[in-house]
């Protein structure tokens, strides 16, 4: 399943500073409910693609939605800032395999 939307870039400012993009709550909880069995100590993995960027990561619940993490990797190749609305296209899972499944 796929889900598309537009979020504006926040900043959470811990020891080091973080960016998300934060899901609309009606596209996290159809999410959350297309995700039971694959969320993993409340995160969920997802595939993402932003502009030309597509990258794995896992999404964390957060205030009644789901937090997007936004490595500076991802934000400098497609130029975001905080401020900045980004659009998105979310795919569950990601490529990656568990240590010692099968490839």
């Amino acid at each position: 399943m796929h889900w598309q939307f537009t979020a504006e870039v926040v900043e959470w400012r811990g020891p080091a500073p973080y960016y998300y993009l934060p899901l609309p709550p009606d596209d996290a909880a159809d999410l959350k409910d297309e995700a039971r069995g694959l969320i993993y100590w409340g995160q969920v993995a997802v595939t993402a693609t932003i502009g030309a960027t597509t990258f794995e990561t896992a999404l964390f619940p957060k205030d009644g939605t789901y937090l997007l993490p936004l490595k500076d990797v991802v934000r400098t190749a497609e130029g975001l800032a905080v401020g900045d609305v980004a659009a998105v296209r979310l795919t569950l899972g990601s490529s990656r395999r568990p240590a010692g499944e099968p490839g």
